[in-house]
């Protein structure tokens, strides 16, 4: 089948579409993504591993908010706009059999083409929308997107979530069949690894740079603790992410390398002694969520410091893969003090969470789910909850 996905980044290092594209290659979909360059900062038209990319540039300046949306009203409808006209064009030089929409921010493209095209129409939601999009706008403008999502869901066939929580929600609002594929990472290896000897105890975060995640709590934790190193990198709001920066700047012991390339965060995730992942058990959205970074120190071997009051951290305690505390300061550096100087925690906990990525979290089941719902769609099997 021809699946056709819609993204609002510029798809340059979104590791679940990335995944998800390519296992669909991999079972003998071809797969292309129309994406949003809204700096105008990538090639117009690109390939990455078998994956076509088209992105499109709004006219007008956007900017990125995190949970995805472009925020700048006219741009993003400007956006949707070119990207209804380009999936158009792309209809009549080959038929598509699939829509793909990931997140609330691209949904109102496929049910313009689900209504024009009649296509099947896959709804891809990798968090609560309404509860992302608080973080930079008033509570009560967040209602709207509440009521559109309630309104837009109607028209899919099938819904993707990341995890059992976010299921829960959107059962609550549609009875359309609904799958969760959560964002595991492929198994390398099998066999323990631990990381190099450098030194310095290395506690490692690279992900979204927002509030709702504690990495400035972070940099204050190691800044009064000798024999530790933290290393930051990513991406957010320019304003958020000048501001760390700054602060990692008055920190002998805290690097930030800013945005890290897709091939080096795995390697970069080998060499840490721990992984970072507080976020504010207050920020309803990232509370019920899990993220790339606790499959990646998975996959990897390291332990995993999260928040209690968190699903992360109820699946860190379950699987006893790292340790929660309280979202504090002193509770953080607790934790770090125990990490760094007991290697036998380490690599105890370590241990397990390989143990877990190889016999349960890993990406060959997950694609296997993926290619499960595609075969269903090409069947016309929509039973709900029947993968």
């Amino acid at each position: 089948m021809n699946v056709l996905m819609f993204v609002s980044n510029p798809f340059t290092s979104d590791p679940r579409v990335y995944n998800e594209a390519t296992s669909l290659i991999q079972a003998g979909h071809e797969v292309t993504v129309v994406a949003c360059d809204s700096e105008r900062e990538y090639p117009p038209s690109d390939t990455w591993d078998g994956i076509e990319i088209i992105r499109l540039a709004a006219p007008l300046p956007t900017r990125h908010g995190f949970g995805g949306p472009l925020w700048n009203g006219f741009g993003l409808l400007s956006w949707q706009w070119q990207a209804y006209r380009q999936a158009l064009k792309l209809n009549e030089e080959r038929r598509i059999d699939v829509v793909h929409c990931h997140d609330l921010d691209t949904l109102a493209i496929g049910v313009r083409l689900e209504r024009k095209l009649s296509m099947p129409l896959v709804y891809d939601a990798h968090e609560i929308y309404g509860y992302a999009v608080t973080r930079t706008i008033p509570r009560w403008t967040a209602g709207i997107f509440f009521w559109l999502e309630k309104q837009l869901v109607k028209h899919v066939d099938r819904i993707i979530n990341v995890c059992e929580p976010q299921r829960r929600y959107f059962d609550n609002i549609t009875d359309k069949p609904i799958s969760i594929i959560m964002n595991c990472k492929t198994v390398e290896s099998p066999k323990y690894e631990p990381p190099a000897s450098r030194g310095d105890f290395t506690i490692l975060y690279i992900g979204i740079l927002h509030q709702g995640r504690a990495v400035s709590m972070l940099v204050d934790a190691v800044r009064e603790l000798a024999g530790v190193r933290c290393i930051i990198g990513g991406f957010g709001l320019p304003t958020y992410v000048r501001t760390l920066k700054e602060k990692c700047d008055t920190v002998a012991n805290a690097d930030f390398v800013s945005r890290v390339p897709f091939d080096q965060v795995m390697p970069l995730t080998k060499k840490a002694d721990a992984i970072f992942f507080m976020v504010n058990p207050q920020d309803r959205n990232n509370r019920l969520a899990l993220a790339n970074k606790q499959f990646e120190a998975m996959v990897c071997g390291r332990p995993i410091i999260c928040s209690k009051g968190t699903y992360s951290g109820e699946l860190t305690e379950q699987e006893q893969v790292g340790l929660t505390v309280e979202y504090d300061r002193e509770a953080l550096k607790d934790a770090i003090i125990k990490l760094r100087d007991n290697p036998e925690l380490r690599e105890e906990l370590g241990r397990n969470a390989l143990h877990a990525a190889i016999t349960k979290y890993n990406w060959q089941n997950e694609e296997e789910k993926l290619t499960k719902l595609y075969g269903s769609i090409k069947e016309g099997c929509v039973n709900k909850h029947d993968i």
